[in-house]
Formats: structure tokens, C-alpha cells, sequence
């Protein structure tokens, strides 16, 4: 029972002898904290009532005041410029906006004011200013509208007298109240500055009284600790030293008390294990050997975990350094490769598969290419392989779509095949056939356009990186492809070419000389035109033609002919050329005839009886003649008259 009492009494460890020390430094806190908080929130209330109160109603009565001179300068502005249209704008924006919304603002501080005079000044003012924007309105604004008022001497003389003798005085006695209202509220604020310089002076004095009762305190608490605390901790220290300098020794483990030295005295002895385990790991790492085993002290232990994690890292770096050193090391090879060879597709795609296989360490492959000339549906075929049976394939033609290399032809993307099927493929050498693991095809595309596949076969899975490549070379692949083809192409089409120059050579001198002639023709041409032009200009200008069609619609008139007769041309294009003649010659068997000999192609003349726009008859000597198309048709009819 005696054991079991001692075993709970109470333990002064480190920790207590701290917290006992600590608990005093606390209490001073918190008295400290409690009269701080209360003159903290004393100042509060003064910041608070001068942000939201003092500080905005100075500042709205001075915005105020700049309102009304804004009003008086903008309204004198209207009475003596009359083309200042910016002046009145602005007029304009601040009575019906900017003034509304200061009044708004004011009518709501107002509310929070102590003095009841400086309310009633306000309200006055309000009255006034908006008995002044009346006032004004009525006898200035809606006088003075347009530039004609302006030009109205009485007018503009009355708005001057307004705003002279009644506008201009009334606004200075209103800023004057305003000025009053503004420094009572500058009067105001000051006091309410002064107040807020006091209370920060009283909570800087309490501030200082306790702080230097708290360091007194804080400085006898830490003495008492030292001597507690120095003893142990410089033995300790210096095991850290030799730490410190890179010396791992042995700990003595010598005990001072069950408190927290002990404890720090067992965790320095299994950390000077732990370092050494640590250490000879690191130089593991550093010689290269990834391979090599370490325990971390804990789950915890940050410098074990870290070099865990830096030996993973390191060991991750290595394979994927050496992957890249193995991909840049193929794109440089087949790079060479695609160089070498430009001029010999059969040539390229041999050496294409047979080193592309060898540097995968694969077992088989195969190239596949486009068919330049496959009709209207596109086939490829093998033009190389590697350990494949050319012959089984040599005529072979594979369209899209149709086996694996089709369809990696119609997707346009990778085929990648770990379950290939028995009777798919077989990887032969002299011993027997196998199937193999892994199946890899990959379209030559550059440009979203197909130029071709190639199939690879393994024995070996392949890797992300080995795929990967061959997609990157592969788009090489295609592009030199492209450019042997058209090197190919370009090389008939220069001999072609060559042999057309020589046929355009002898087809040359003939087509000069039918140049020549044509050239003569046009010329002839041109001179035959211009004199049918000119003829045209002056028949014209001196007669009067008309023109109808087989019908006898009027079609066109010339200038002479409608004043002859007295027409405008709207009036008769048309009409029927009966509206020229009486009413008892359109009823002859005569007329008739008339319209009959011309519709069969026979030309008619003689002086005929026209009548005018005011039925006067007019004498005209005119020679009516049938236009006929190339088969022989009637077109239309020219009449040529003169005045009889």
C-alpha cells in the first residue's frame, strides 16, 4: 500500500518546475490581458464613434459645401455660356443624382448627432438649397434651353437679374451656414482625437506597469529552472557536440533523476545507433548499390524515411536516365539511317526493319507501304521484313481495315497485341516454331496521312519507352518515305518534263505564225467595228430609227424620232406600232399585209402617215427592214425614217 502511494506522488519533473513558473507569468497575463481589454474596448468605442460618425459627417457637410459652390459656378455657367454643353450635363447630374444621394448620406448621420442645432441648421439648409434648384429651374434652366433663348435679350437679361439678385446671394448665405456646420464638426472630431490620444496613453502606461512585473517575475522563474536544468544539459551537451562534429561515441548513459534527462540520456545512446546504421547506408547509396538494406528507427524517423526515399528516387533516375540515353541513342541511329538513304525506297525500308528489330531485341518484323498507284480503293504492301517469310507475302495486298496492320491503317493509331492468337503468327528458327508474346504495330504518319505500318514481333513484352520510340521514329519514318516518294515522282515528272519542252519547241514556230495572223485578223476586226460604230453615230444623230420586235412591240426609239412625233420614250416602249397610225389604217387589209411581209422577211419602204402625240399627221419616208438570225429566224425589224 506504502509502494502504491509512493508510485502516485506527485513527480516535480522538468515539466512542473516550467509550468509552476509559467503559471505565475500567466496570472500577471491575464490581469494584464483583462485591463488592456477594457481600455482596449474603451478606445473602441472612440475609433468607432469617430470612423462612423464624426470623420463621415465632417466629411459630407464639406462634400456639401463643394456641391453648392459646384451649383453655383455651374449655374452662372449656364446663364453666360450658352454653347457649353458640359456645364449643363454636369449641372444636371448633380441635382438630380449627386445632390440626392448627399442628402441621403447626411439625413442618416444626422440621426447619430447629439446636438439638436446642428440638425435643425441641416434640415434649413436642405429647404433652402432645394428652394434655390427650384427656383432656378424655373426661371433660368427652362428659360435658357435652346441657342434661339440665348438669342432673346430679354430673356437672357431676366436670368441674369435672377441670378444676380436672388440665386447667387441665397447660395452664400446657405454656404455660409454650411462653413458654421463644418468646423462644429471640426470642433467635434477634434475633441473626439483628443479623447482617443488619452486612452492610448493610459493603456500604454498600464501596458508598461505590468510588463516590467511580468519580466521580474519571468526572470526569477528562469533562474530557479537554470540551476535545475544546467547540470544534466551540459552533460548532454557535450555528447551533442561530438555529434555536432561528426564524432559517433558511445553514451555513457548516465542517470541524473527519472525525469526527463534520463529519458533524453536512453534516446541520445539510440541515436548514436541509429546514426551509425544510417551512415553506413548512405555510403551504400553513395557507391551505387541500390540494392542495399536499411531499417528506419520509427516510422518517424525523418532521416532514415528521407535516404529510403533518396535511394528510390536515385534508383528511379538511373532506369529512366539509361531509357533516355537508350531512346536518344536509337533516334540518333535510325536519324542516320533515314539520311543515309533517299534515294532507294526498297533500299530504306531493309535497312529500316532489320535494325529497327535488332535494337528492340526483337524477334520479327515487318515494313508495310502505301501503293502509290492502287486504284480507286488504297492498298499497302510488304516492301522489307526480318525473319518473315517474304515469299508467303511478296504479291500480298493488304486493304484498310483488314487484319491487325488495317486496322492500325484505318485508326491511324498503335496496335498492341500480349495475347496474340495461335495461328496469327509464327516466330521460326531452326529448332521450331513459337508464338510470340507480344505483337507491336505502329502506323507511319505524319500530318494525320498514313504512309505505311510496321509490325513488330517479340518473344519480350514490350515496355511504355520501347513503344513510345517506335512511335516517335515512325513519324521520321513517314516523312522520309514522303520524301523519297516525291523525289521519285519529281524525277519522272523532270523527264516528262523534257520530252514535253521538245514537242512545245516544234509546236512553237506554228503557233507564232497563227499568232500573227490572228493578230492581223483582230486588227482588220477593230477597223471593221470602229466604221460600223462611227456609221451607227451619225445615222443616229441625223434619223429616226425605231426598233420592234415580231410582234410589232416598239423595242427601242432614237431622240429624232420621239420628237418627231411629239413621244416621250416611256410612253411607247412597248406599244404596238398602231399607236402611230389612224384608226382606219390599223384596220386596213393593207396594214395587215404590211406586218405579214415583214414577218416573212421582206423589207418595206414608202412615205407613210404618221400620227403625233397631238394627232397631227406627220409625213415620214421610211425603210422598214427584217433582222434574221444565223439558222434564219426573224429577230427584230429596224425601221430608218426621215421627215417627208
Amino acid at each position: 500500500m506504502e509502494n502504491k502511494k509512493r508510485r502516485f506522488r506527485f513527480r516535480f519533473t522538468i515539466g512542473n518546475k516550467i509550468l509552476a513558473g509559467f503559471l505565475a507569468v500567466m496570472v500577471l497575463f491575464v490581469i494584464n490581458a483583462s485591463i488592456i481589454f477594457l481600455t482596449g474596448n474603451q478606445i473602441d468605442n472612440v475609433v468607432s464613434q469617430s470612423a462612423e460618425v464624426v470623420r463621415p459627417s465632417k466629411d459630407a457637410i464639406n462634400e456639401f459645401v463643394l456641391v453648392v459652390e459646384r451649383y453655383q459656378k455651374l449655374i452662372t455657367s449656364w446663364v453666360y455660356l450658352q454653347t457649353n454643353d458640359e456645364n449643363k450635363n454636369s449641372l444636371k447630374l448633380l441635382v438630380n443624382h449627386e445632390y440626392p444621394a448627399l442628402k441621403e448620406r447626411i439625413e442618416l448621420l444626422k440621426s447619430t448627432w447629439d446636438v439638436d442645432s446642428q440638425k435643425t441648421i441641416v434640415d434649413t439648409v436642405f429647404k433652402s438649397f432645394e428652394r434655390v434648384q427650384k427656383y432656378a429651374e424655373d426661371q433660368i434652366t427652362t428659360q435658357l434651353i435652346s441657342f434661339e433663348s440665348y438669342e432673346d435679350g430679354i430673356t437672357k437679361l431676366l436670368a441674369e437679374d435672377v441670378l444676380e439678385s436672388t440665386i447667387n446671394p441665397q447660395l452664400e448665405e446657405i454656404l455660409l451656414d454650411l462653413k458654421g456646420l463644418a468646423q462644429a464638426q471640426t470642433t467635434r472630431n477634434a475633441i473626439s482625437d483628443e479623447e482617443l490620444i488619452n486612452s492610448s496613453k493610459r493603456l500604454r502606461n498600464i501596458t508598461l506597469i505590468l510588463a516590467g512585473i511580468t519580466i521580474l517575475l519571468g526572470l526569477m522563474s528562469a533562474y530557479l529552472l537554470m540551476r535545475a536544468i544546467t547540470r544534466p544539459v551540459n552533460f548532454l551537451k557535450d555528447v551533442v557536440v561530438k555529434l555536432g562534429n561528426g564524432e559517433l561515441v558511445e553514451d555513457k548513459q548516465t542517470k541524473f533523476s527519472n525525469d526527463e534527462i534520463g529519458e533524453m540520456a536512453t534516446a541520445m545512446d539510440n541515436l548514436v545507433s541509429g546514426l551509425k546504421a544510417t551512415t553506413q547506408f548512405a555510403e551504400n547509396i553513395g557507391k551505387g548499390n541500390y540494392s542495399s538494406d536499411f531499417k528506419p528507427l520509427s516510422e518517424h524517423d525523418v532521416l532514415g524515411n528521407a535516404l529510403i526515399n533518396m535511394r528510390n528516387n536515385l534508383s528511379r533516375v538511373a532506369e529512366d536516365d539509361a531509357k533516355r540515353n537508350w531512346a536518344t541513342e536509337g533516334l540518333a541511329k535510325f536519324g542516320e539511317i533515314l539520311r543515309s538513304n533517299t534515294n532507294d525506297l526498297e533500299k530504306l525500308a531493309d535497312e529500316i526493319i532489320v535494325n529497327l528489330v535488332k535494337y528492340l531485341k526483337a524477334n520479327q518484323g515487318a515494313l508495310y507501304i502505301m501503293d502509290d498507284e492502287a486504284g480507286d480503293e488504297p492498298t499497302m504492301s510488304m516492301k522489307a521484313c526480318y525473319a518473315w517469310d517474304k515469299k508467303k507475302f511478296i504479291d500480298h495486298k493488304i486493304h484498310k481495315g483488314e487484319g491487325l496492320a488495317g486496322q492500325a491503317w484505318q485508326e491511324g493509331d498503335t496496335v498492341y497485341l500480349t495475347e496474340v492468337p495461335q495461328n496469327y503468327i509464327k516466330i521460326s528458327s531452326g529448332l521450331g516454331d513459337a508464338n510470340p508474346t507480344a505483337i507491336l504495330i505502329v502506323p507511319l504518319k505524319v500530318n494525320e496521312q498514313i504512309f505505311g505500318v510496321v509490325e513488330i514481333a517479340s518473344f519480350n513484352t514490350f515496355a511504355d519507352y520501347e513503344m513510345e520510340f517506335v512511335q516517335k521514329i515512325a513519324e521520321s519514318i513517314a516523312s522520309t518515305i514522303s520524301s523519297v516518294k516525291i523525289n521519285a515522282r519529281t524525277q519522272r515528272l523532270l523527264e516528262e518534263s523534257q520530252e514535253m519542252t521538245e514537242q512545245m519547241r516544234a509546236q512553237e514556230e506554228e503557233m507564232r505564225q497563227n499568232m500573227e495572223e490572228l493578230q492581223a485578223t483582230q486588227e482588220e476586226m477593230q477597223r471593221n467595228q470602229s466604221e460600223t460604230e462611227g456609221t451607227m453615230q451619225a445615222l443616229n444623230t441625223s434619223l429616226s430609227m425605231a426598233e420592234y420586235d415580231v410582234e410589232g412591240k416598239l423595242a427601242k426609239i432614237n431622240p429624232n424620232y420621239l420628237s418627231l412625233l411629239g413621244y416621250a420614250q416611256n410612253e411607247v416602249i412597248g406599244e404596238h406600232h398602231k399607236i402611230f397610225v389612224s384608226k382606219e389604217e390599223k384596220n386596213s387589209e393593207e396594214y395587215r399585209q404590211f406586218w405579214r411581209d415583214l414577218e416573212a422577211g421582206k423589207a418595206r419602204k414608202g412615205v407613210f402617215k404618221r400620227l403625233s402625240r397631238k394627232g397631227d399627221v406627220v409625213n415620214v419616208r421610211s425603210y422598214f427592214s427584217p433582222v434574221k438570225g444565223r439558222t434564219g429566224e426573224i429577230l427584230r425589224i429596224m425601221e430608218i425614217s426621215v421627215e417627208a
